[in-house]
């Protein structure tokens, strides 16, 4: 482990788009760490990046961009380290930050809140609440088009049983439901304990009345659901995403959607979602036609990748990312570091402390 000696100046964080639960969370926490944050609205890019100028780290999210000449812009500017406040790093190029940038992330803030998203999302779907609550608001109490199925007895299939597929999984357990998984590193002594049987994908696809995602992005996944493995599916099977848009080839499912050969599909997250999501376009034309064809299906679903959206996920994930920031200004530990040999499993951090 390498150590520094602890500063007694702030660290100072430039914090990139901000959003006002961002900055009411980490307001909150900030005080207990040796940090000093400047919040910047706009997402971070090889346009915004200069703003981070003279700043120790960067704070960035989802849909921030970390390419190579944004790389360039924030080490040119004096940035050491990229903490991201969020468990993905698919937009990070990793290559292009290794050995000038230290990146570290939250591995783990509620699983329970993304997997009780994704169980919100299909009881939503499936009894048509969102259609009969608005029905209601207006005044009509009629029942015509409402009738959804029981999901005891019916079959569920996980893909990726890390801790949010996990206790999906479990949930599902509790309605009753078979639930079948895959996973390439599959739990034997969880599935043995809470009565999960691990199978393969054509098997899991082809059996499951529900199908939800809980894998990382990854270049073996990218499209894992596509026309391929939707021809597999029942007509009437749902698929929820919670997990990484790109996960679904988005103009496959539109067309099983079109074609009645699949039942619906319940989304928090779209894998071009970053041009629209976490703002407001209500008052624009949606241009992504991908988008908005989706958005007309009475069987679809969106929501805005609002999964991690709770109390105790955004606690989570200020503690953690401050924790991250002082921890290696202070120490220099960096044990939520991520990297490219980190994915190959070449990565020397279990022995050394970090990455480079």
């Amino acid at each position: 482990m390498n150590t520094v000696m602890k500063r007694e100046s702030p660290v100072r964080v430039a914090f990139f788009d901000t959003k006002p639960y961002d900055r009411e969370y980490f307001d909150v926490y900030k005080s207990s760490f040796n940090v000093e944050i400047k919040y910047f609205p706009s997402k971070l890019s090889a346009d915004t990046a200069s703003l981070a100028q003279g700043y120790d780290a960067v704070c960035a999210f989802v849909n921030d961009e970390l390419d190579a000449p944004t790389a360039d812009i924030l080490v040119e500017g004096g940035v050491r380290l990229v903490a991201l406040r969020c468990a993905g790093y698919n937009n990070v190029d990793l290559k292009a930050v290794w050995g000038r940038l230290h990146v570290v992330r939250v591995p783990a803030y509620s699983p329970h809140a993304v997997a009780e998203h994704a169980i919100a999302l299909l009881l939503t779907l499936n009894r048509k609440i969102h259609k009969s609550y608005i029905r209601t608001r207006e005044g009509n109490f009629t029942l015509a088009g409402l009738v959804g199925f029981d999901l005891f007895g019916k079959t569920a299939g996980i893909i990726g049983t890390g801790q949010i597929g996990r206790i999906t999984a479990e949930i599902l357990k509790g309605f009753g439901m078979k639930v079948l998984a895959t996973d390439p590193f599959p739990n034997e002594g969880w599935a043995a304990e809470k009565g999960v049987q691990y199978t393969s994908m054509d098997v899991l696809f082809r059996q499951s009345d529900v199908i939800s995602l809980h894998c990382p992005l990854t270049p073996e996944n990218h499209h894992l659901v596509n026309s391929e493995s939707l021809a597999k599916m029942k007509k009437n099977a749902i698929i929820i995403n919670t997990g990484r848009g790109a996960l679904i080839d988005t103009k496959a499912l539109i067309h099983a959607l079109k074609t009645h050969s699949l039942g619906g599909a319940a989304l928090d997250v779209y894998e071009e979602e970053d041009e629209y999501f976490f703002e407001d376009h209500s008052a624009s034309v949606i241009k992504d036609d991908v988008l908005a064809r989706l958005l007309t299906f009475p069987n679809v679903l969106i929501t805005g990748h609002q999964a991690f959206l709770t109390h105790e996920a955004l606690t989570a994930i200020a503690t953690t990312t401050l924790g991250n920031i002082q921890n290696y200004f202070d120490t220099g530990d960096l044990s939520n570091e991520i990297c490219y040999r980190c994915t190959q499993k070449t990565c020397s951090r279990k022995e050394t402390g970090r990455c480079f």
